[in-house]
């Protein structure tokens, strides 16, 4: 038995306006959704846009103060010659990062000295220009 064929419906007044209405929306969404990407972590060589609004809103020193909040750990990987350390850590709320294992400069690698690999620890991260410097390191409870 042959398939039927369907007649080809004849194009409606209607498709022209439907079809230039999704496109404008297409086109107003796209920048609205490339913004939001660049907030993502992937990258980690930008400011991410709601902690630069946050910083923006409520003054430097307000932002300054949530960079005290220590963020919490595990050590990975310990590079003392690079003064480097990679770390396991959970959310980093200052910096609107989500949990996932980076590596992470040392301000002053005298801080390795007091951790070592497989350790829980609390640490302050800061971001200074593209980089994402770990300014303090401590045991955890």
């Amino acid at each position: 038995m042959k398939p039927e064929h369907l007649p080809a419906s004849k194009p409606t007044r209607t498709a022209l306006p439907i079809a230039i209405s999704l496109g404008l929306a297409l086109a107003c969404a796209w920048p609205a959704h490339a913004q939001h990407s660049h907030g993502s972590h992937g990258s980690h060589g930008s400011t991410p846009a709601p902690a630069a609004a946050a910083a923006a809103a409520t003054g430097a020193s307000a932002a300054a103060g949530t960079a005290t909040e220590l963020a919490e750990g595990v050590v990975r990987r310990i590079d003392k010659a690079a003064g480097k350390i990679t770390l396991r850590h959970g959310e980093i709320k200052h910096l609107d990062m989500p949990p996932m294992t980076m590596v992470f400069q040392v301000r002053d690698p005298a801080l390795l000295d007091a951790v070592t690999a497989g350790a829980k620890v609390r640490f302050r991260v800061e971001q200074v220009g593209s980089a994402y410097v770990v300014t303090s390191i401590q045991a955890a409870p």
